[in-house]
């Protein structure tokens, strides 16, 4: 699955998700983690109401399950919900972005809590969505 993080040092998630210039993509499976890229952002984020702001980053990130944040506003939230993708705000701005990695390597290869297998089974392809060939 692919978890994304806010981030203004590539370290820590320590961004607001709409001011966030940068978001850090990795996949996470039970063998572990891998760096997919950094998707970047440019303009006015910082200005509030504009919610214009929020549609590249939350198509940009259409196929991530989670999306970690330092903070979060309501409205970005519920359309990033709508969308599949749980956003999750970290416990403090110092959190390290491979601690949390490392915990959930160990959390999917042991029993996933409800939030997690729910998150898990939105993203995954349902019996009708997959393609059949004859």
């Amino acid at each position: 699955m692919k978890i994304a993080f806010t981030t203004s040092d590539q370290i820590h998630i320590n961004a607001h998700f709409g001011w966030a210039k940068k978001i850090d993509v990795y996949e996470v499976s039970t063998e572990g983690y891998q760096f997919l890229n950094t998707l970047k952002f440019d303009g006015d984020l910082k200005e509030d109401g504009n919610e214009d702001k929020l549609v590249p980053k939350i198509e940009a990130l259409a196929d991530c399950t989670i999306v970690y944040v330092s903070a979060i506003g309501g409205s970005a939230a519920a359309r990033l919900i709508k969308k599949r993708i749980t956003p999750i705000k970290a416990r403090s701005e110092d959190d390290k972005i491979t601690d949390l990695l490392e915990q959930l390597v160990q959390t999917l290869k042991g029993s996933p809590p409800p939030w997690l297998r729910k998150a898990l089974q939105q993203k995954s392809p349902s019996f009708e969505e997959e393609e059949v060939t004859v």
